[in-house]
């Protein structure tokens, strides 16, 4: 199976063909596509009520990734957690995020560590220790650290991976000297992710106050989405489920190109249409 899905639903007006100041709201982008990245929590854990609310309101084969606090993926310390320890912050997640859990609707817990999260023995007892958290919730890792893929230690990285049952992220990025990871597409468990994030050299680099709207300002081309079709269909012949995540939209391209992969991949999405009323 393969699925799309673009990163938070409102900035993808063009899926309705409008523009990019029309706000969409969550009813209407789970018309279109079956998953939605969801990255407020990276920020700050919603309420119960808040995920409550979104898993309500998606038809019932609808799902969410979910990504994981700034907290929980070391960007930030513990400490900066007021008087919740690091496991107390793993337990906050999980409580408010069991809405989801309890609907079936926790596709996975993305996991993005920073470019400073590097191979070392402290950073690989951490990943055991966020399996230890978790319990048997789903997860997926996505490195910024080059190292991570040096010959010496990648094969090791993955049978980390599996070994902790985590989806491997798949990146497709700028390749900066530092901040990011190679294109690597081999899968660790059942659930093969994809995250393209465009190529956008010069705004993935930028540090400057624009940085968001430069980072990811990338349209793919035909033939460059072309490029990933062999790899999605092979990993389905390895994974239950290929789930491409378009990443790239400082420009509204994310939407346009999720499409277009769709059509080019014949896929047809079905139970997404909002439930009709009986009124007869």
């Amino acid at each position: 199976m393969i699925t799309l899905a673009l990163t938070t639903w409102s900035e993808h007006g063009s899926l309705l063909h409008e523009g990019r100041e029309r706000k969409l709201t969550l009813p209407e982008y789970s018309q279109f596509l079956p998953c939605v990245e969801l990255d407020t929590p990276f920020y700050g854990i919603p309420r119960l009520s808040s995920f409550a609310k979104w898993a309500e309101e998606t038809p019932e084969q609808f799902q969410f990734i979910v990504k994981a606090n700034q907290i929980m993926t070391r960007h930030r310390g513990p400490e900066t957690a007021g008087t919740l320890s690091e496991r107390e912050v793993f337990d906050h997640f999980k409580q408010n995020s069991a809405p989801l859990v309890a609907a079936g609707k926790l596709k996975t817990i993305l996991f993005q560590f920073p470019p400073f999260f590097g191979v070392t023995k402290e950073n690989i007892n951490y990943l055991k220790k966020v399996r230890d958290y978790l319990g048997d919730l789903p997860a997926a890792v996505e490195f910024r650290n080059q190292v991570w893929y040096q010959e010496a230690y990648r094969q090791q990285m993955l049978g980390l991976l599996r070994k902790l049952n985590f989806s491997h992220v798949i990146v497709d990025e700028p390749q900066t000297p530092t901040g990011s990871a190679p294109y690597f597409p081999v899968a660790t468990n059942q659930l093969a992710v994809f995250r393209l994030h465009g190529r956008n050299f010069a705004g993935w680099a930028n540090q400057g106050k624009d940085w968001r709207s430069q980072r990811t300002l990338w349209r793919y081309s035909r033939n460059e989405l072309q490029s990933f079709i062999p790899d999605i269909q092979r990993l389905t012949q390895e994974a239950k489920e290929v789930c491409v995540i378009f990443n790239n939209n400082s420009g509204g391209d994310a939407a346009d190109n999720a499409l277009t992969l769709q059509q080019m991949l014949h896929l047809e999405f079905t139970g997404l249409a909002p439930q009709q009323m009986d009124l007869f």
